[in-house]
């Protein structure tokens, strides 16, 4: 009986220290904890890119002319007043490069087995102009709508967001520094 004991309690410490590294195992490392690539926090002098819009998403349904995304980035930018913008990439420490994609995928798909129609969103891909190495990337989708007003306040929203994005991943301190 003694015995049965033992090995029930040693069965039972064994299923306990499994479980508890099984469950260390399976915790997803904190955000924050890669390092971010100094640059992104001293350089000064940025090129902004046009890496252009797909076809199919001028006038409708955004208004205005596939440049539009770049001409509203480029003013974000120089309105923050945290970079020198220069005119050509050989003068610049980083480049900006701005596009909006309109991902084909399904339509109409059955989203409750995962598949969902995909939506035009802002890549904003950041590189270092000596190696030409993209250092960082942020995407930003831009939600459906069905009138043209909507569709456009939309595409402003989604703007502004990726350049918040830019402004949160910019000013925070590297890591390892106070």
């Amino acid at each position: 009986m003694l015995r049965t004991f033992r090995l029930g309690s040693l069965w039972l410490a064994c299923i306990a220290i499994l479980s508890t590294v099984a469950a260390s195992a399976q915790q997803v490392p904190e955000a924050g904890g890669a390092p971010v690539p100094p640059t992104l926090f001293t350089a000064k002098k940025v090129f902004v890119s046009n890496a252009g819009a797909d076809s199919g998403l001028f006038p409708h349904p955004f208004s205005g002319s596939p440049d539009r995304p770049y001409n509203q980035f480029y003013a974000a930018v120089q309105g923050w007043g945290r970079y020198e913008l220069v005119a050509e990439p050989q003068e610049a420490e980083l480049v900006f490069e701005i596009q909006l994609i309109g991902p084909n995928g399904p339509t109409n798909a059955n989203k409750q087995k995962g598949a969902s129609d995909p939506l035009p969103m802002f890549r904003l891909s950041i590189l270092d102009r000596k190696t030409h190495y993209i250092l960082w990337a942020l995407t930003e989708s831009i939600a459906p709508a069905n009138l043209q007003k909507t569709h456009d306040r939309n595409f402003d929203e989604a703007l502004a967001t990726l350049t918040l994005d830019l402004k949160r991943l910019t000013t925070k301190s590297p890591a390892g520094t106070p």
